[in-house]
């Protein structure tokens, strides 16, 4: 890979929200080997590829210790899984297992929302105060449910309390009422005029779950069950809620901390609780799920008619990141970069322990020619450095970046 491809990848990927950080995982069981379970591909797929980009999960010094992935589409289809249930037993890693899916969670509530846009109970033009004026103060009153969606609200972030890795643990059972976090984030000046700017975050999609409930006197929960995951027999997917547990069958999730000499050990974090996430990162699912969901969703099973363009149309080329300064890459729910010579549209997720993808990219007569849905059980999902699993799974999935 020549220097400016590998510096597009990085860019885009960034993007994509694929960092998961280096190589650097303490590795207690000195023998502890990996496990794969491939299924042979089928038409164009990259079955070497494919193989080659998680053969190194499960292994020590190695940024996953487990990784499920599925293919699809009409090109071709393959599954395949590798490293390690947990690395006390070094049994192999469950293909089947559960995770936390992250903010993949963004996909599944903005489908609510334009679901409810589609039944004439939300209108995507109205400010979010005309349907939460409680909560939404007048500072906020031209904010729009569609910039909610898109990211370019400009309602500013909400500290966590702390920004070291040792207080997130410490802290890690606890979570927030989401009107309270809306609240504080709401108390402070806008980042940016409503429809401006792009930065994604949380907060939209926490009061766009806010919102939902509101709307429909129902829980986000049971709506997001109502809607989506019974009609698409969803079985295995679900809000964690309250849990900070994982359950069923799952896979350890596990990060990289530092210790007092130096050193790296890998310390378990598969318990976790919901935090300030709700509507924007609360879903646990399995790759069998999101690949259904995936190939439902863009083939319009989920949100149908013009709403469903929502959902691959990105704001005004004039609104910009708030950050990098760049083009704004988020539309509803997803985001979208160019692979292979084809717009690639999807969405990553990132929990302590646990990073996923869900993405597809149509052909040029519509049809839903490749899917790709992975997750990864990264030693470090919230580090700044790309996960390279990540990278390698989408470069043999997609292609290279289109030069820039």
């Amino acid at each position: 890979m020549n220097a400016r491809t590998r510096t597009t990848l990085i860019a885009t990927a960034l993007v994509l929200g694929i960092a998961a950080g280096p190589a650097t995982a303490a590795a207690p069981a000195a023998d502890r080997t990996t496990t794969a379970s491939h299924q042979d591909g089928t038409g164009s797929v990259d079955t070497a590829a494919l193989k080659a980009a998680i053969a190194n999960a499960g292994r020590p010094g190695a940024d996953t210790t487990a990784a499920l992935v599925r293919v699809g589409g009409t090109e071709g289809t393959w599954r395949g899984s590798a490293g390690v249930h947990d690395i006390e037993t070094n049994r192999p890693a469950d293909p089947g297992a559960r995770f936390r899916a992250g903010s993949v969670t963004k996909v599944f509530t903005a489908a609510v929302v334009l679901q409810l846009a589609g039944e004439g109970r939300v209108d995507l033009n109205k400010p979010v105060r005309a349907y939460l004026p409680e909560l939404i103060p007048a500072a906020y009153d031209q904010v729009t449910v569609r910039q909610l969606l898109n990211h370019t609200s400009g309602i500013p972030s909400v500290g966590s309390g702390g920004d070291t890795l040792d207080y997130w643990y410490a802290h890690r059972l606890e979570s927030r009422d989401p009107a309270d976090v809306v609240r504080e984030a709401t108390a402070q000046k806008p980042d940016f005029a409503p429809g401006t700017k792009q930065h994604y975050d949380n907060i939209g999609y926490t009061v766009a779950g806010l919102l939902i409930e509101r709307v429909t006197g129902d829980s986000y929960a049971h709506q997001l069950s109502r809607r989506i995951l019974r009609p698409l027999h969803l079985n295995d997917t679900s809000v964690t809620g309250t849990a900070t547990t994982i359950r069923g069958r799952h896979n350890h999730g596990y990060q990289v901390f530092t210790k007092p000499d130096g050193t790296t050990e890998l310390v378990d974090v598969s318990v976790w609780g919901e935090g300030d996430t709700f509507a924007a990162g609360d879903l646990i699912s399995t790759t069998a799920d999101l690949e259904r969901f995936t190939r439902a969703l863009f083939t319009g099973h989920v949100v149908r008619g013009p709403l469903l363009k929502e959902m691959f149309t990105l704001p005004d080329a004039s609104v910009r990141d708030a950050k990098t300064g760049k083009r704004a890459a988020y539309s509803a729910g997803l985001t979208t970069m160019r692979l292979g010579g084809r717009d690639v549209w999807g969405k990553t997720g990132g929990r302590w322990g646990y990073t996923t993808l869900i993405g597809g990219a149509l052909s040029p007569t519509g049809e839903l020619s490749r899917t790709l849905v992975y997750s990864l059980n990264s030693t470090d999902a919230k580090g700044t450095d790309m996960n390279r699993t990540a990278q390698r799974l989408m470069l043999a999935a997609f292609g290279t970046p289109d030069a820039s």
